[in-house]
């Protein structure tokens, strides 16, 4: 087990992990980011992410799931003051038990393993974490392998997006691409190997309705900007779009609650296609 230590003053170091929170260019360059939460970091820690600090509340008596972690986790482990540990918790009432310092893993295409029901989303320049962090929930509950964010986007790694993905961050890879040329680069490569994928993008004038779709098929799913939808180069790339029906008033649906309402309509045809053909 590593060595304890005690961390008692706002410090350079306490500063480094401060600035996490809010600074996408530190996070990137130190290739770390911060979770809290029983299942974030459970979560984390089933899936194998490299934990690189444990941060623990050194006043208090632990629970026996913080406990077993400092015991059973391979990591730096550093207790301090519950106000300073509050801070890097976001929380202005209480503290949290700890807080985890994660590594990223790298921005790579090849963390994604898709076969012949292969289930991706591409969400092209997102402005909200939060929603990035709700779609990857969303492809966690309904099968999807992957979530690909493309362009100059809001940050997987934004604490915003990490606590929104409720833990789900950890067993979905989400991939930071500059550019349509780099997705596409990927996707003629799994279809020169056999694997068909289709892209079919989101639009409230799709080709046809969700449920009209045959999404039993490899299907890498576009999602557009929150604002602007997507872009003319994702539109030009589309196979197909697809509109998701709506009554009422509403004009549209949120970013991610479309992309949830598409997740589901995939994973319903392809639990169907199951039953069929068992």
């Amino acid at each position: 087990m590593p060595p304890l230590q005690r961390i008692t003053s706002r410090n350079a170091r306490f500063q480094q992990w401060e600035s996490l929170l809010t600074n996408r260019n530190k996070r990137t360059r130190a290739r770390e980011f911060l979770v809290q939460g029983v299942r974030p970091i459970s979560m984390a820690v089933r899936y194998g992410w490299p934990i690189k600090t444990l941060l623990y509340d050194g006043r208090r008596k632990l629970s026996q799931w913080a406990e077993h972690l400092l015991r059973s986790v391979d990591a730096e482990r550093i207790a301090m003051a519950p106000d300073m540990l509050a801070d890097l918790g976001e929380k202005s009432e209480s503290s949290p038990e700890l807080v985890a310092i994660i590594e990223m893993p790298a921005d790579d295409l090849g963390r994604f393993s898709p076969g012949d029901d292969f289930l991706g989303v591409l969400f092209d320049r997102p402005t909200s974490p939060g929603n990035i962090g709700s779609i990857i929930r969303s492809a966690d509950a309904f099968g999807a392998h992957g979530l690909i964010v493309s362009g100059h986007a809001a940050d997987v790694y934004d604490p915003k997006s990490v606590r929104a993905s409720t833990g789900s961050l950890f067993a979905v890879p989400a991939v930071r691409v500059p550019s349509p040329g780099d997705v596409m680069a990927w996707v003629d490569a799994q279809r020169a190997m056999g694997r068909s994928i289709v892209l079919v993008g989101t639009d409230e004038k799709g080709d046809c309705d969700v449920f009209d779709f045959d999404f039993t098929q490899p299907v890498l799913l576009l999602i557009g900007n929150e604002t602007s939808g997507l872009s003319s180069t994702w539109r030009d790339l589309c196979d197909h779009t697809v509109s998701v029906p709506m009554t009422g008033s509403a004009s549209s649906l949120n970013a991610a609650n479309a992309a949830t309402a598409v997740l589901y309509e995939a994973s319903r045809q392809r639990i169907a296609a199951r039953k069929h053909s068992a």
